[in-house]
């Protein structure tokens, strides 16, 4: 966590501070995982991560167009450049969402149907890996935070009961953000089987 210049500074506080910011960090990236979790309703985050070839270098399709969702069931891509449209459908088609996209000329439109029960069991055994490795992430920084405050008490820079204490809030900050891994998880699987 910390390096060898930096020894004296490093405190049970410091490690629990470095070790809440980085399981913050590991529950937001499972909150913008989730977004491209298909659930029957359109929203731009189903396919603003797609890899465009844009002039020989793939792009994600949000930094060449403009995303929005005028309903509940179409997304509407208008590209900042009408030479990538091709590519843009392309790309849309051959996405594992299995998009059908529509092109007008200026916008694309994709239409997101109604999701049927085996495709929705299928959503949620993705997000049943995704919550894991959520949760994996958080159990990994837990991990590091423990071996440094056992460091610390090795090297006699803390006490026996405060590398006990610490090592009991490091416990605590895990089970909180662990919790609320599943929590966001629950919530998306109600929305995914929601008809």
């Amino acid at each position: 966590m910390a390096t060898q210049g930096d020894k004296p500074d490093l405190t049970p506080e410091v490690v629990l501070s470095e070790v809440s910011t980085k399981m913050d960090r590991a529950v937001d990236a499972f909150k913008r995982d989730l977004t491209q979790l298909r659930t029957g309703r359109a929203t731009p985050g189903l396919v603003e991560n797609i890899e465009v070839d844009y002039y020989g270098s793939m792009t994600p399709l949000k930094q060449i167009a403009s995303i929005s969702t005028p309903d509940a069931r179409a997304i509407m891509i208008q590209p900042w450049d009408a030479g990538a449209m091709r590519e843009i459908e392309k790309s849309l088609q051959g996405s594992v969402m299995g998009f059908n996209p529509s092109n007008d000329g200026s916008t694309i439109t994709v239409p997101i149907p109604q999701l049927t029960q085996e495709r929705r069991q299928e959503m949620v055994k993705l997000l049943k890996g995704k919550i894991e490795d959520g949760k994996v992430s958080v159990r990994n920084v837990r991990r590091d935070g423990l071996e440094s405050l056992r460091k610390l008490e090795k090297d006699k820079s803390i006490s026996q009961d405060d590398g006990r204490r610490a090592q009991d809030q490091l416990q605590k900050a895990t089970d909180g953000h662990t919790k609320l891994i599943d929590e966001t998880g629950s919530a998306k699987e109600a929305e995914i089987l929601q008809v």
